[in-house]
């Protein structure tokens, strides 16, 4: 795209995969862009005649008297009228419904690759930063996806024509009147690089905004219990301070483009006026060619404001789709290896191998040569203090993380050579911090599967304990449970993602500390329903009390990212050693890892 106004050398040089792929988005609705264009140039060139019919007028019928022809023109002017207006209700609307559907394909496209990546994209990515990306930029560039080639071939097609009919009148004054021309074209060159990096600027810090609010409404229970509602603000004062100063600068940018622009604008009055005087004055240049001209220059002057538009559109645009390139461009750490089968669950007997692993920029590794088996069935729990590894070796099961040397089999098959999907379809989580979506109980609990029946629907409240609490709703399933489950207790969000996970129907289960930070009653009824869920599937548990462990068939003790014992809970205590010591402390890890 250029960055300046009419750069030409620009273009060609953003003529590349850049400009490639935002011309693709215009493909699917080519009918659209097509009749905006056309309706954009018929009402241009229309434009065009009204002063070759004034001077028609004035230089030829009405010194003659042809009373007709002075009517037939001016009937065929008012009627130019009419069918401008009806081409430019035609642009004005399919125009902007051409960029309402490019914006909505990039949204989807900018979603759908979000929903791709991994884990790890957004464990360092701030939640605000993608919302302006999805929400402010898009616009930014819907609004350029539609103006911008039409006020580029408006422009264009008026300028190429107005001075084709000038030159045909008066090659003199026609080259007098371009004088402005090549100090615009310098001007928006200069200034135009410098915007585009303003805009830039402005739409990180719009990002920041967004980031830091949202974090503070998120959160607004930590803040008013802490009583930091000042501290908040200041956050805010900040990132706010931040955006207006960026603002203010690209405003002052701004300032100085247009307002020389509009110099250089007003300008082409006062050469045609100063050289048609002098023309005039040497008799090479009739007064009605002079009023011709100045007629032209009122068709000339909205083009040129209009590419003016465009050059501050397009650095708007462009800084904002190389914001939605910079998204689109990543890839996902995790992908399915080319020809990735079907996951076929058969009873999920796990094993692992000298499995390692460390975060992206960790500079200790987090696993160290795991190596373990679980019996298709067979429920073990992971015990350990907080750090050792545990969460981390449970979320690479699901393949949400990488490995970077071993190998992880689920009967039989490796989890790196099936789809992710098959895989993950065939594994149930039940995690300590519960999300609920914002909707009602029921769209929660069939998140776990979509087209469950009521009969399932009922069997799945009754497994996770839940029927009792539904019935004292007065809205039943169809309650809202507010932004995260807010409008719910722990122990009431914690039930609905266990019936979620009912209805899933999975056969490798994963319990992350599902029962901790609950009261006691709260916890008995989860407890019971966990175990509901886990019977008759493979269950890795993992969790920090005496009475959830103990439980497991086989205990794995971990620590530092090894595992230093493993066997029943009886077994381990007569070993004396590291589990012994966990448990002699009364807990076996702090409430989260």
């Amino acid at each position: 795209m250029p960055r300046g106004f009419l750069g030409t050398g620009q273009l060609i040089r953003y003529s590349n995969p850049m400009l490639k792929r935002f011309i693709s988005y215009y493909r699917p609705h080519l009918f659209l862009f097509v009749l905006d264009m056309t309706c954009a140039v018929l009402a241009s060139a229309l434009a065009i005649i009204f002063p070759f019919i004034t001077r028609a007028l004035l230089n030829s019928f009405l010194p003659a008297g042809n009373l007709n022809m002075i009517y037939t023109l001016l009937g065929v002017m008012l009627a130019i009228y009419a069918v401008k207006s009806f081409l430019t209700y035609i642009r004005v609307k399919w125009g902007h419904i051409l960029g309402v559907r490019i914006e909505a394909d990039m949204r989807r496209d900018l979603f759908g690759h979000i929903q791709k990546l991994s884990f790890s994209y957004f464990d360092r990515v701030k939640t605000g930063h993608l919302m302006s990306r999805i929400s402010n930029d898009l616009n930014v560039i819907a609004e350029v996806a539609h103006h911008a080639p039409e006020d580029l071939l408006i422009s264009i097609v008026v300028l190429v024509m107005a001075y084709g009919m000038m030159f045909v009148f008066n090659p003199f004054l026609a080259l007098i009147s371009m004088i402005p021309l090549p100090f615009m074209l310098v001007w928006g060159l200069v200034m135009g690089h410098r915007m585009r990096r303003g805009f830039r600027l402005v739409r990180k810090e719009i990002a920041e905004i967004n980031s830091t609010v949202e974090n503070s409404v998120q959160g607004i229970r930590e803040v008013k219990s802490f009583a930091n509602e000042e501290m908040e603000k200041k956050k805010f004062h900040s990132s706010n301070f931040n955006f207006r100063m960026a603002k203010e600068i690209m405003y002052q940018k701004m300032a100085r483009f247009h307002s020389f622009m509009q110099f250089l604008r007003e300008m082409y009055y006062f050469c045609i006026i100063a050289g048609g005087t002098i023309l005039i004055f040497r008799g090479m240049l009739d007064i009605v060619d002079l009023l011709a001209f100045v007629l032209y220059v009122g068709v000339i002057l909205p083009p040129i404001d209009r590419l003016i538009n465009f050059t501050e559109q397009m650095q708007q645009g462009m800084s904002s789709f190389e914001r939605f390139l910079e998204i689109m461009d990543i890839e996902p750490d995790i992908k399915d290896a080319p020809g990735a089968g079907t996951f076929e669950p058969g009873g999920a007997e796990v094993s692992i191998k000298d499995l390692n692993f460390r975060y992206e920029k960790s500079p200790e590794p987090v696993l160290r040569n795991i190596t373990m088996d679980i019996k298709a069935g067979e429920t073990v729990a992971l015990a350990g203090e907080s750090g050792a590894g545990k969460s981390t070796l449970a979320a690479l099961i699901p393949r949400f993380y990488e490995a970077v040397s071993g190998a992880i089999e689920i009967d039989g098959q490796n989890v790196s050579e099936v789809s992710q999907e098959s895989l993950r379809r065939s594994i149930g989580i039940v995690q300590q911090n519960v999300f609920l979506f914002d909707g009602t109980i029921r769209e929660n609990i069939c998140y776990g599967k979509a087209d469950a029946s009521e009969n399932e629907l009922t069997e799945a409240l009754e497994m996770a304990n839940l029927t009792d609490f539904i019935a004292t709703l007065p809205e039943g399933l169809e309650t809202q449970v507010g932004e995260r489950g807010v409008l719910l207790s722990g122990g009431q969000k914690q039930r609905i993602s266990i019936a979620r996970v009912f209805l899933k129907d999975p056969e490798l289960l994963i319990l992350d500390e599902a029962t901790s930070a609950l009261d006691n009653e709260s916890e008995a009824l989860i407890q019971e329903a966990l175990w509901k869920l886990s019977r008759n599937r493979t269950t890795v548990i993992i969790a920090h009390r005496l009475s959830t462990i103990q439980m497991a068939d086989r205990i794995y003790v971990m620590k530092q990212g090894e595992i230093v014992e493993q066997g029943s809970h009886g077994e381990l205590l007569a070993l004396e050693g590291y589990y012994k010591s966990l448990a002699d402390k009364g807990t076996l890890v702090a409430a989260s890892e």
